[in-house]
This record gives C-alpha cells, structure tokens and sequence, in this order.
C-alpha cells in the first residue's frame, strides 16, 4: 500500500495511488471504502452531532438513538436516489437486493440529504425536540464526515473528473481499483515501469475541500451560538452551489438535459425550490420551537446511569 508522486512526460508531476480497495486480512476481505464510512460516522457524530446536542441540553442517549436512525436512513435515501439514475434500473428490479446493496457501492448524498431531514423531522416529534435544532446537528454531522468518507472514493477511484495532466490529477496503478471503478481505461496497470492508466482530474478531492469550506464557515456561526435553523439553512444553498460547480469535473458521471448532471439538476431544486420553501417555513415557526430542550421526567430517567 503506497501513494507515490511520479514524473511522467512531459515533465508533469503526477500522484498516482497505488492503494488496493480491498484489505486482505486473512480469509476477510475488508474494503477501505467500509473503513472510511465507519470511521466518518463515529467522527461526524463525536464532532459533529454530540457538541450540538450537549449544548442545547439533549442527552447523549438520545442523540445516539437520533443518530443511528439518521444513519441507517440516510444510507438507504442515498442508495436508492443513486438507483434511480441509473441508465439499467431494470438490473434493481429485477433484483431487488441491489436496490438496498450500499456494501456494492454506489451513493448519491443529495438522497442521503433527503431521506436525513424526513428523519430528523420524525425523530424531532418522537422526542419533542426543536426540529431546527435537530437539522442543524445533521448539516454538522455531514460536514464532519462526508470528507472522511471521500478517502474512500480516493482509493477506489470511482468520483473522477476528466483526464487531465495538472500536477495535482491522479492515476491507479492498482489493478483491483481499475476493475473497482469500471472507468478507467488502462493497458496495462501492473507495468513495472509505472502506470499506464491515464490521469484523471480528482473530483473526489474536490468534494471533499469543499465541503471541508462549508464546514468552517458552519462551525464559525455554530461557535457564535446562533439560532437553531441557520446552520441547515446556510448548508443548503451552500452545498447545492458546490454540487454545481464540482459536478462540471465528474467525467464519470454521464450528462443529461442542457448537459447537465443529475446532481446538478438536483441542485437547482434545492435552490430555487427547497430552500425558499424552507427559509419560509423557519421564519414562520423556528420562534414557536425553544432553544433549550428540556427532557421530559421519564425519558431524563431513562437516560440517568445505574
């Protein structure tokens, strides 16, 4: 396992991963792309979601509860808004195990977006809790762990731009990430000599920083102690921005009408539909939801030690 920087002609440097997608430990194969999604969920909610919470006084018991139910949702949404823009949808239903299979890979975040808010809303009736408060820990959580869980994309190769020669695009020499992705067109991986696969512009990367933009821009207001609600409202456009703009790099994501990608058609409906909608809902209600969340006797009990 390495990633190395080689000097291919003419004279351009070029970052070449040469990372196999599958950890071999034994008989188990693990894939890193696993490992990154792991990793990325312990670390949105320890960063992301539980300061949040502790601040406006929910226990840690039920942000686990909330968290893991917006997980599991949230990576169904994402798999199965991928499945619908897929030109072969006839291969998901005709069997069905693929339309749920997020260990194959395969995952659009706008549905992930999606079917996390329709939880978070539910979640917030369930515990009577400030549903602002709530979408604000979930844009937290996915600033934290959507860069982490782009590592992942890194190694398989499987987010690629176009092919490019800038200092900074990336080729596979790994053979088992070409076969992985399924886009990368090589004569011969395993060369000595080095790779032979072309060099792509990193769109996973790409992703990752600007997300990474986003997130500091939300801890900043998160730090100033404003309003439940703000948060999700400045992520919505903000990350829908970043999808039109990043998606122009997605070679590998076939286009659509006007030339324009899935992601980005989704984009402009979250800004010209779904956040004038929801601005409006939070100027009507955020003041009728209290700031500090007080846990009613039975659930403070239950979350009490011993």
């Amino acid at each position: 396992m390495m990633m190395s920087v080689i000097t291919a002609p003419p004279a351009v440097g070029i970052i070449v991963v040469n990372i196999d997608p599958v950890l071999h430990l034994g008989p188990f194969q693990v894939h890193w792309y696993g490992i990154m999604y792991a990793l990325a969920f312990v670390a949105a909610y320890r960063f992301g979601v539980l300061p949040l919470a502790l601040r406006r006084g929910v226990s840690r018991a039920t942000a686990e509860k909330v968290t893991t139910w917006t997980i599991v949702f949230g990576l169904l949404g994402g798999r199965l808004y991928y499945d619908i823009q897929q030109p072969d949808l006839d291969r998901f239903i005709s069997d069905p195990v693929n339309i749920i299979a997020v260990w194959q890979g395969g995952m659009a975040f706008f549905g992930a977006i999606i079917a996390g808010f329709i939880t978070l809303a539910v979640c917030a009736w369930r515990y009577r809790l400030n549903p602002w408060m709530m979408f604000d820990g979930g844009v937290l959580f996915a600033v934290v762990g959507q860069p982490i869980g782009r590592i992942g994309n890194v190694i398989n190769g499987d987010i690629l731009g176009a092919k490019s020669t800038l200092p900074w695009a990336t080729a596979y020499a790994n053979p088992n990430a070409v076969l992985q992705s399924g886009f990368h067109q090589c004569t011969d991986a395993t060369q000595p000599g080095g790779p032979l696969c072309p060099a792509y512009q990193p769109a996973a990367v790409y992703e990752a920083l600007g997300t990474i933009v986003i997130g500091l821009i939300l801890f900043a207001l998160f730090r100033r102690n404003v309003r439940s609600g703000v948060l999700a409202l400045v992520y919505l456009p903000a990350y829908a921005i970043s999808q039109l703009v990043i998606f122009f790099f997605r070679a590998s994501e076939p286009a659509g009408p006007l030339g324009l990608r899935e992601a980005q058609w989704t984009g402009l409906a979250v800004l010209l539909i779904a956040f004038p909608v929801m601005f409006l809902l939070w100027r009507r209600t955020a003041q009728h939801f209290p700031e500090q969340h007080q846990a009613r006797p039975q659930a403070a009990a239950r979350a009490a030690p011993g």
